[in-house]
């Protein structure tokens, strides 16, 4: 099974989310306000009438609330061809959630390289969901050069933000990206979630002082972390066939666009107009911003042709019973480590390390916690050789944990 033609994405640098957001005038800010406040009550229809002459005046955050009335069918039917058009104004004026979902709705109709500039740009300041699609292309080379270590970084880091989708592609991806490329990824993750930070907080402060952001700007923090180019050589010996061949095999599971989309939205396509307004600059922020790329859990979910839909739960691998693996020997001064995660919250970090620590493939391994930039890796030290660590990996992978060998 493929996604050539399903998530056939190609991401380009935006231009719509590098504008600058205008100065509201107060009687417009007073309006869209009102709105809001009605949206909260559950008044739909006097929400819509507050936001309809702002909307008309140009007021972006009119326009991306009207756009997620007609998206979601509150006070109105559910008019996407509207919501588009709405979102396209607002983003075209600096409106970074209005991007985010116009992008993603033009995605959803076929128009993918026009959604690229809006997917890549949104990517670049850390949005699970377009770190996700942008992953996919990079693995599969679909109009942006194939990079395994850059795909893997990407979907891990929209894994770890909590993206359902992206652990199962991640486990796919297992099956084909080289242990020493994962490795690489792990690095390459910390970058790519180091420079979202930054350009998230240069556009917020762009927004506070409506101030428009030069294209340079958001340029720069891509150009920041240089991208790999896979070569056709690069591709693993096992891959079985052709270059060509194995480009075809290795994609994740068949996802439609539609479906892609909605796993998206998951995360933040639905925000109600309710957190718009003079906000509209700060997207939420994941409580861990993080970037282990680990493989994943319940590969069965994969084949899934709605990754929405919870699988029977025979369709899963049965987790390893704790009993049946037998405890590793320790070896106090091993050369390899365990990865479980990375986590920008230490309180994150030590629960996962309670969720584990009494397992046999961690009980009396050390707990490390490895600074890399703003996060800390949460890693178990100890292992004699490779295989140790990659068969502790692999039991806790089957138990639902996430896993990643790594050498000293």
């Amino acid at each position: 099974m493929t996604i050539k033609a399903t998530l056939r994405i190609s991401w380009l640098a935006g231009v719509a989310l590098i504008a600058a957001s205008p100065v509201l005038a107060p009687l417009a800010l007073a309006d869209v306000k009102a709105g809001v406040d009605a949206w909260s009550r559950g008044d739909y229809a006097k929400a819509i009438a507050e936001w309809k002459a702002p909307a008309d005046r140009g007021d972006s955050d009119a326009l991306f609330n009207l756009g997620q009335a007609y998206k979601l069918g509150r006070g109105v039917p559910v008019d996407l061809a509207k919501a588009e058009d709405l979102f396209g104004k607002a983003a075209a004026k600096g409106h970074i959630q209005a991007a985010d979902n116009y992008g993603l709705l033009l995605f959803q109709r076929g128009e993918q390289s026009r959604a690229m500039p809006y997917i890549k740009a949104a990517s670049d300041r850390g949005d699970p969901r377009s770190q996700y699609l942008l992953g996919l292309a990079h693995f599969n080379g679909d109009n942006v050069a194939k990079d395994w270590v850059r795909a893997y970084a990407l979907v891990s880091l929209a894994q770890q933000a909590g993206l359902a989708q992206a652990a199962p592609a991640l486990s796919q991806m297992d099956k084909y990206i080289p242990l020493d490329q994962r490795q690489q990824s792990v690095n390459l993750a910390s970058q790519l979630a180091s420079a979202a930070q930054a350009t998230r907080e240069r556009q917020i402060a762009a927004a506070d002082l409506g101030t428009t952001l030069p294209a340079a700007a958001t340029a720069a923090a891509s150009a920041a972390v240089p991208a790999r180019v896979a070569s056709a050589a690069a591709l693993p010996g096992r891959v079985a066939g052709t270059a060509a061949a194995a480009a075809a095999a290795v994609r994740p599971a068949p996802v439609s666009p539609d479906a892609a989309v909605a796993i998206a939205e998951r995360i933040a396509g639905t925000d109600s107009p309710r957190t718009a307004g003079a906000d509209f600059a700060r997207p939420q922020t994941p409580a861990a911003v993080t970037a282990a790329p680990t493989p994943a859990p319940a590969p069965a979910r994969v084949a899934a042709a709605q990754p929405q839909a919870k699988p029977p739960a025979a369709a899963r691998p049965a987790a390893t019973p704790a009993t049946a693996a037998p405890a590793p020997a320790v070896a106090s001064n091993g050369a390899w480590r365990v990865q479980l995660g990375a986590f920008g919250v230490p309180a994150n970090a030590e629960a996962m390390w309670n969720r584990v620590k009494a397992r046999p493939e961690i009980a009396g391994r050390t707990k490390l916690l490895v600074p890399a930039g703003k996060i800390a890796k949460l890693q178990a030290g100890g292992f004699a050789s490779q295989a140790d660590a990659q068969s502790a990996c692999s039991r806790l992978s089957a138990a639902g944990f996430t896993c990643l060998p790594v050498r000293n």
